[in-house]
């Protein structure tokens, strides 16, 4: 069917998503971009009708699975995510008659998981990575993996390694911008989740025009950014195609959460982290020069995130006074997740690759401070139990000897700092806790072994 995007007025929510006829917006940007020759735009993907550059892939998935009729009249979806792909799946599987679950980390922000719910979509929390790591045992991927196996009516769609995911941007994304650009566009960034964006927008834009560069930007580890993956994380993702990428930027937490503050207050556009992060890394990469037009995937904007901004600017919203009881608790709780945040430097934690290397050694104790079930999973060779909330109770399971080297452990580096603090309070003195816990473990190669 043709639609008349003039007037907008449609017989479906489907139909508003993005083409090359019915483009997200390009904004120039004239405020925190100082350059004098380059022009860069930024393409508001908020303007996909469930808000996210994830609608593009969540509309290209269950298509493609119902042309290959993999997808038929009263399955069920289920699908790993950090936030977007499931807002955007939810909503197609509501107009399409698919209901969705989604397995997804607890660390995604609460305003995502509400709205998830919500919309119908069967929810369920887990110790993961922010962005869901390939490979992790007890990760949201293995368990949709599992759903999709062991439960009939379930069909993954699998976002991670579907072909339709670069291809929704190839048929989408690029033309867009080559149009809107009039064939003028010289750069083209974007963020690093799936990777989706900017191989497949990548692929259309370099068979326009070979001279193109493609910038692809990514966060630190350890980052608080959803919806994209650190380097290590995306060495792991199958459409992560650094070969294409012309450069490969990193961006700190610090940087992309500013550049989203500035660009909603200097530019009025309301951005969130990862359009901070993607343009921080812009402009990093970039140079003045004339003739250069560059475009910059912001992936969604700042309305889902008002947990994220209270942790990265919590000078922004002061305890209000006269709270009584419940402000101490809040002021205490404050005081303890800082405590927590400044214990986790050089001193007191280790990386998994000097971790395996501890790990050969007979007088290093690995405590995993998990739950039993997520230990008997999953966890580190000849690691003891010791969970977080039974530390401070019982000495059961740890060493007699209080100077014991001891490493503690948990899914992604979080829980295992407070289990650190915790045997330090207990005159432990030797105690260190792991990066980025058994995700990162496993990421690496290194062997798990279950039960216990």
């Amino acid at each position: 069917m043709t639609h008349d995007h003039s007037l907008r007025v449609y017989d479906s929510i489907l139909e508003l998503l993005a083409s090359e006829q019915n483009p997200t917006p390009l904004v120039r940007l004239g405020r925190v971009v100082r350059f004098e020759s380059t022009t860069v735009y930024a393409k508001l993907e908020w303007y996909n009708p469930f808000g996210a550059v994830k609608d593009r892939i969540a509309a290209s998935l269950v298509q493609d699975a119902e042309q290959r009729r993999a997808l038929r009249p009263g399955n069920r979806l289920v699908e790993p995510t950090s936030g977007n792909t499931g807002l955007g799946l939810a909503m197609v599987g509501n107009a399409k008659g698919y209901p969705l679950r989604a397995p997804l980390s607890s660390a995604i922000p609460l305003e995502k998981r509400t709205a998830l719910r919500f919309f119908g979509c069967d929810v369920v929390e887990l110790d993961d990575t922010l962005c869901p790591a390939p490979g992790a045992p007890e990760g949201a991927i293995a368990m949709a993996m599992s759903i999709a196996e062991n439960e009939p009516g379930f069909h993954m769609l699998n976002q991670y390694a579907n072909d339709a995911n670069p291809q929704a941007h190839y048929r989408t994304t690029g033309p867009e911008v080559w149009r809107q650009t009039r064939e003028g566009i010289t750069h083209f960034v974007a963020g690093l989740g799936t990777c989706g964006t900017i191989t497949g927008a990548g692929r259309f834009l370099k068979e326009r025009n070979p001279g193109i560069r493609l910038i692809g930007v990514h966060p630190e580890e350890g980052h608080d950014i959803p919806g994209v993956r650190s380097l290590r994380q995306l060495e792991q993702t199958r459409f992560f195609r650094p070969e294409l990428y012309d450069a490969v930027v990193q961006v700190s937490n610090r940087e992309a959460y500013e550049m989203c503050l500035r660009l909603n207050r200097e530019e009025s556009i309301i951005a969130g982290p990862s359009s901070g992060m993607a343009l921080a890394g812009a402009l990093k990469a970039l140079k003045d020069e004339p003739g250069a037009v560059a475009v910059v995937i912001f992936p969604d904007n700042v309305f889902k995130y008002p947990s994220s901004l209270q942790r990265h600017f919590p000078e922004m919203f002061p305890r209000e006074r006269g709270a009584g009881a419940a402000g101490q608790a809040s002021a205490r709780e404050e005081l303890m997740n800082r405590l927590i945040e400044l214990a986790r430097n050089p001193h007191t934690t280790v990386d998994v690759g000097e971790a395996r290397g501890l790990a050969q050694r007979r007088d290093v104790v690995f405590v995993d401070v998990r739950k039993p079930e997520q230990y008997r999973a999953s966890h580190l060779p000849g690691a003891v139990n010791v969970p977080l909330e039974t530390i401070l109770k019982s000495r059961a399971g740890l060493p007699e000897e209080r100077g014991t080297p001891i490493v503690t452990v948990c899914n992604r580096g979080n829980d295992s700092v407070s289990g650190m603090l915790a045997l330090k309070s207990l005159g432990y003195a030797n105690v260190r806790s792991m990066n980025g816990g058994t995700a990162a473990w496993v990421e690496q190669g290194y062997p798990v072994e279950s039960g216990g």
